[in-house]
């Protein structure tokens, strides 16, 4: 009988399942996407909307995808599934960053290991293959994160098409004479023997050597500018960088400070007056020595100094820059060695010297002493972990103290560059480069213009991100573009017999179109003449068999600065210039959001972009960056965390947290991630097992119509649509994961699915009450479904099937669907404060039945009969309002109302029984009398329904 009664009841029926099982599933789910072309049905379906375009910044092929990566693609993903939701039309060509110094590593590191020797071209085709295979697997890495793109019409930047467009952008650079080739000094790598960009440097603690040297100033000198010549007399120089002595050509003086000549009993030092104190420190003088003569520097201005150890002079020049923060005010100043040093060397003609090799190594170029040549001004990174100096330095310390001319020396711990790969300091070393002027044409201060209209329209996310650019473009110097590697795409640059260059933009351009075709390679496998054929070169040039072709590849990021001009000028995949989103991670001011700017700016005379979006970096718990590049002693792919966790639970971690800053992942931050998971999985599950039986066609109920609790539970709905909208709108993502997990644990599972469950188990399958819970649930399902289907793409598709199929897979997915938008008719401020009353008396009156529970009085609520007494008149009119639902609301078996003086209601509680009812054997309720019906008793609310 008690099994006769359960099969009458209206219990929850579903196949979607309870375990996810995402690991071993979610391949599944892409393998149906792409047979579904669901990228491309979601276009076709958005064909005749507005575009938003959000433009790729393509990540290197290298290696496999890193969890940063997947952080960055999943955020992309985030944007472009709300967007299309939206109504939008979202066409997202994802890219790839394909030459440079990562990918050239490790072909070479390969080539090596192999004890092969290759020529240039052979190199590059390798590096190619190597760049092919790792897009396809980053491809399928992708595409398992669950990102959607128009992976047919991908953008690669080692395209022939492509690298012409490359060169295209770079013609137009020369032909508004912005392209010049000088000597300055470049951070150089030494490792990699190559220049580097800006975004390619790293900034690390690092313990210098700082020294302080002696200059000699030779009497008849002294005598020129009246000092005293009765002592020796020196100026005194500080520096951190002690190889770079070597190259000292000037002393730079402030022309307005005051300097000091200071005897230290034996000899007379020249420094800034205002730090002899610790200069006297710093050389451990017993006492502070007295000052003989005070003079501004301009005095000293041309004064001839001698270099410590090698015989030429160091005249004294003037410079504003000089500061009296440390050191000694007077600057030793190599013009090849600093970009400072490198302006006051051609201000005041001085040569650009620079007598370090490629190789970071003393050349023997008749000038540096035979000792020195050869040492090597590299800090390897075992040098580094045993904080061991440079042989350069090392060397150069040997000489001053030999020559007497070491003052003093100390550790000095700073912040200083190093190269991002191969994690070593960087020189300053000047080299015959190219580089594009970014004055000359008043291109900066169009940058910075574009940068405030960003601004303006709120268009740097966060707000900080404009000061961060705006400083970047403000200080960069101009734009060192040629690189010494083999993988890259070549400077189309030629050089006659006297080894003078030659450029046109003209020139470039008719190269770019055989490049289209034939591509880079083409440069390293054919002769100048036979590159030129057909070319007509300007009337000053030489003949095409009497030139060189150059050797110099573009910095990368000219190659992903193009992309601007490549894919979106060109309308790649239905895009469009200028992009209304870029979106990197917080490093990329410094990057791709500058190269992209500075391109579009010098080409097309404006931004890129509408709008910037940047994210932090993924930190560990202790806050430690976990990098690509960083040595971190797990697996940090997107592969390694999805196999263990599923891409969904990666996914709804990426949303869980606020992204503009840096977002710190663990075992226990994705334990509870997890949980959220599957709070919503349950939810989602609960709403489909309760409608198993409802046809929206033929059940639905007028709002109008609908139970109070349902109409309550529909305004809560809308309230939530609207804040998530809202958050979406701000790119909150994690604003939107607190709201629907606050939804989902609060408003469903602890209040609004636990009251139901009675009316949707026992009354009759069309009973009103029941028809119109299932018309809320299902509209709440609509709902939040959408709202999620940005985060959890597979789980939603997999739900939203189940809903409108009862299968795993259909055509209909939810990526397809339109943005929910809550009707008016589901918004109810006063019934939303009516339920605000009833849910402090519904904590109240659970704060009333916990000592029944814990004396064991009563089991579950259902066992308890509620006395209200007392309220003020306007509870009493809620209450009386919402009389006949409140035992329902309450989960108790029935509850009475007492009028009483009390403005606070007080609820006394006690059990059914003791008030004479009997419990129903199949709603479990306590009502005054059962029914008999077929061998058994039930409550007539029970016998109504299996009469039915």
């Amino acid at each position: 009988m008690a099994q006769d009664l359960k099969n009458s009841l209206l219990l929850p029926k579903t196949d979607f399942p309870m375990r996810a099982d995402l690991v071993k599933r979610e391949p599944g789910r892409v393998a149906h996407w792409d047979k579904l072309d669901l990228y491309g049905k979601i276009q076709a379906a958005r064909a005749n909307r507005p575009a938003f375009v959000l433009h790729d910044g393509p990540p290197f092929t290298n290696g496999d995808v890193h969890i940063g990566t997947a952080l960055n693609k999943s955020l992309k993903d985030f944007v472009n599934r709300y967007k299309s939701m939206r109504g939008f039309r979202t066409p997202y060509v994802p890219g790839w960053d394909c030459h440079g110094l990562p990918i050239e590593q490790k072909v070479s590191q390969e080539i090596r290991a192999q004890n092969l020797t290759l020529t240039t071209a052979e190199l590059r085709a390798k590096c190619d293959a190597f760049s092919e295979t790792w897009i396809g697997k980053q491809t399928t890495q992708f595409k398992r994160i669950g990102v959607l793109a128009d992976w047919a019409n991908e953008y690669k930047t080692k395209a022939p098409a492509f690298e012409a467009d490359i060169l295209r952008t770079f013609a137009s650079f020369v032909e508004q004479g912005l392209v010049y080739r000088s000597k300055k000094p470049v951070y150089w790598s030494i490792p990699f023997e190559t220049a580097l960009a800006e975004a390619e440097i790293e900034y690390k603690e690092h313990i210098s050597i700082a020294i302080w040297v002696k200059f000699v100033v030779p009497a008849a000198e002294a005598q020129k500018y009246g000092l005293p010549t009765d002592k020796p007399l020196s100026i005194v120089i500080w520096t951190t960088t002690p190889w770079t002595i070597p190259a000292n050509l000037a002393i730079a003086l402030h022309p307005e400070v005051d300097y000091a000549v200071a005897d230290l009993g034996t000899e007379r030092i020249i420094v800034a007056s205002a730090l002899l104190g610790s200069v006297a420190t710093a050389a451990k003088l017993e006492a502070q020595p007295s000052v003989v003569l005070t003079l501004p520097g301009a005095k000293l201005e041309k004064l001839q100094a001698r270099h410590p150890f090698i015989d030429r002079a160091s005249p004294v020049v003037l410079a504003d820059y000089v500061t009296i923060d440390s050191g000694t005010g007077c600057v030793h100043t190599a013009p090849g060695h600093g970009q400072d040093d490198y302006l006051t060397g051609l201000k005041n003609g001085l040569e650009v010297y620079c007598p370090v090799g490629d190789d970071g190594k003393y050349l023997d170029d008749g000038r540096i002493p035979a000792d020195l040549v050869g040492l090597t001004t590299l800090e390897s990174v075992e040098d580094l972990a045993a904080k061991k100096p440079a042989p350069a330095n090392l060397g150069v310390l040997k000489k001053l103290a030999d020559a007497g001319a070491l003052l003093a020396k100390a550790k000095y711990p700073h912040s200083y560059p190093h190269c991002w790969r191969s994690k070593t300091p960087i020189i300053f070393r000047a080299v015959d480069q190219w580089f594009v002027s970014l004055d000359k044409a008043g291109h900066r201060q169009v940058a910075l213009g574009e940068i405030t209209k960003i601004a303006q329209n709120q268009g740097w996310i966060p707000a900080w991100g404009e000061a961060r650019i705006r400083g970047a473009v403000e200080s960069r110097p101009d734009w060192c573009i040629s690189r010494q590697r083999s993988w890259g795409v070549p400077i189309i640059a030629f050089y006659g017999p006297d080894k003078k260059a030659w450029l046109d933009a003209g020139v470039i351009r008719a190269v770019a179109e055989k490049i289209a075709t034939e591509g880079t390679n083409f440069w390293y496998d054919s002769t100048a003449e036979q590159i030129l054929a057909g070319v007509k070169l300007p009337a000053d040039w030489p003949a095409a068999h009497a030139l060189t072709c150059g050797r110099d590849t573009l910095d990368v990021w000219i190659d992903s600065g193009s992309t601007q001009a490549a894919v979106l000028k060109r309308g790649q995949g239905g895009t469009s210039w200028p992009a209304d989103l870029y979106l990197e991670g917080s490093d990329q001011h410094r990057g791709w959001f500058q190269s992209s700017l500075w391109n579009s700016v010098i080409s097309w005379g404006a931004a890129p972009y509408k709008a910037v979006l940047t994210h932090g970096f993924i930190v560990d718990k202790n806050r430690q960056k976990i990098s690509k590049s960083s040595t971190y002693q797990k697996p940090q792919t997107a592969d390694a965390y999805i196999a263990q966790h599923g891409a969904d639970v990666i996914r709804l971690w990426i949303a869980s947290q606020d992204f503009r800053d840096d977002i710190p992942v663990d075992e226990e931050i994705l334990k509870n991630v997890g949980e959220a998971y599957r709070l919503f999985r349950n939810t989602f599950r609960f709403q489909l097992s309760n409608l198993f039986d409802f046809d929206a066609g033929k059940h639905t109920v007028p709002v109008a119509s609908m139970d109070a609790l349902d109409r309550w539970a529909l305004h809560q709905t809308a309230i939530l649509i609207g804040e998530c909208t809202r958050a979406y709108d701000a790119y909150e993502f994690h604003r939107v994961y607190q709201l629907c997990n606050q939804f989902c644990s609060v408003t469903l599972s602890a209040v609004y699915h636990d009251i139901l469950k009675d009316r949707l188990y026992t009354l009759g399958t069309d009973h009103p009450l029941r028809r119109s819970s299932q018309t809320a649930i299902s509209a709440i399902f609509d709902a939040l479904v959408k709202i999620l289907a940005p985060f959890l793409t597979f789980t939603t598709d997999e739900a939203w099937s189940f809903a409108r199929t009862g299968q795993e897979y259909s055509n209909d997915s939810i990526h397809l669907q339109d943005w929910p938008v809550a009707p008016e008719s589901w918004l109810n401020p006063a019934l939303a404060a009516d339920f605000d009353v009833l849910f402090k008396l519904r904590a109240k009156a659970t704060e009333t039945l916990e000592p029944l529970r814990q004396a064991g009085t009563i089991g579950k609520s259902l066992d308890a009969t509620l006395a209200f007494a007392g309220g003020t008149p306007e509870t009493q009119v809620i209450l009386n309002r919402h009389l006949a639902s409140l035992p329902e609301f309450f989960i108790v078996s029935s509850l009475s109302l007492t009028p009483g003086d009390g403005a606070e209601v007080s609820i006394t509680a006690r059990h059914a029984q003791e008030t004479g009812q009997s419990r129903c054997p199949r709603c479990w309720r306590w009502v005054p009398n059962l029914i008999a019906k077929s061998h058994v008793e039930v409550c007539p609310r029970c016998a109504e329904v299996l009469n039915s």
